[in-house]
């Protein structure tokens, strides 16, 4: 082939990209230097967990495109609808997905939608994967809560 380029939706590894102890393998990075090692020339990711991903790629580029600007008319025209006149939330599971709820709540702004607005939860875990409680930043009484986040694996169990 003359060029070769990885598409990859769902990228393995995605959220181990830094070291949180001693001796602990940054995976992401190490599926990048696989990757590269395959020969790709050029990775298309769909929504990769956290941007600093792509510069675990030393020698091609990498394309990370948002799935929100498909999602957003669909949500608009098939589940908005349901919910009437009521009022409207985006939530952000957690800080690191602040931008992207936001980012969904303009692309359902540009499509006429009001009455909309914006939340994050703040998680208290007690151990990785071990959600002790959590806290709503924002009003959400009474609103249709649309969670906005980059991948579930266990949605909270």
């Amino acid at each position: 082939a003359a060029t070769i380029t990885a598409v990859v939706p769902y990228f393995g590894y995605g959220r181990q990209d830094r070291k949180l102890a001693a001796r602990v393998p940054i995976s992401a990075s190490d599926v990048a230097i696989m990757l590269e090692s395959a020969g790709i020339d050029r990775l298309l990711a769909v929504d990769l967990h956290c941007g600093q991903i792509q510069g675990f790629f030393h020698h091609c580029p990498v394309d990370n495109l948002s799935a929100l600007r498909e999602m957003a008319p669909y949500v608009y025209k098939e589940i908005v609808p349901s919910f009437g006149d009521d009022p409207i939330c985006i939530v952000s599971p957690d800080a690191g997905g602040v931008a992207r709820a936001k980012s969904f709540l303009e692309l359902l702004t540009s499509l006429q939608l009001s009455n909309i607005g914006l939340a994050i939860t703040v998680k208290h875990r007690s151990g990785p994967g071990e959600i002790e409680g959590m806290n709503v930043v924002g009003d959400i009484e009474g609103k249709h809560c649309i969670i906005v986040d980059d991948l579930i694996d266990t949605a909270g169990k």
